[in-house]
């Protein structure tokens, strides 16, 4: 069974890349295929509601240059999605403002090629605004009609540098809650046919 996390983070290394890493260590353990798409390195364009997605039907973005597609094909072949990200400015960044945005509108016009996948979210942040780009990315998934995998505490970090996230216990607490709940979700529910 395939993981995909998607990184939102415009550090290529930092908090949130080795937040996922060890995410997706755990999930390796539990025998589980991973990978890690870091889609800062993509330089994705914004979306500019054109519709051409809607009047197409095909399921993909009319730019086929900067990589998007790639990556939403990637999500599509999944059994489980991880989105990740820091808070910047109370919110996710741009990067990963932009790639939702855009997935947002071709799969909800399209396909809904996630309907009924498994998906968690991590986030990090130095001060403030973990917990809103956390909503972000749940809000994000059950528009999608994703299901929605939590823990307790939530998987929220707060650390301003790498590997400062390993001294927030409780974080760690619910990312290892997470990764146990994310296991079970993906395993009994992948794959399954809707009603």
């Amino acid at each position: 069974m395939k993981i995909l996390a998607i990184n939102g983070s415009p550090r290529l290394i930092g908090n949130t890349t080795n937040i996922v890493g060890d995410f997706l260590d755990r999930l390796n353990r539990d025998g589980f295929e991973t990978e890690q798409e870091q889609i800062y390195g993509y330089d994705l364009e914004p979306c500019n509601d054109c519709r051409t997605c809607e009047m197409r039907g095909d399921g993909r973005c009319i730019n086929e240059e900067d990589g998007f597609n790639n990556v939403l094909d990637k999500l599509r072949q999944a059994d489980g999605i991880v989105l990740a990200a820091p808070a910047y400015q109370g919110t996710t960044p741009c990067v990963m403002r932009n790639f939702l945005e855009r997935a947002g509108l071709v799969l909800s016009v399209s396909d809904k090629g996630l309907r009924g996948k498994v998906g968690c979210a991590l986030t990090v942040c130095a001060h403030d605004g973990g917990d809103t780009a956390y909503a972000e990315l749940i809000r994000w998934m059950m528009q999608a009609q994703m299901v929605v995998v939590g823990a307790a505490p939530a998987p929220v970090f707060r650390a301003l540098n790498s590997p400062q996230y390993a001294e927030d216990k409780d974080a760690v607490k619910g990312m290892d809650s997470l990764a146990e709940n994310f296991s079970w979700a993906v395993r009994n529910l992948a794959g399954r046919k809707e009603r």
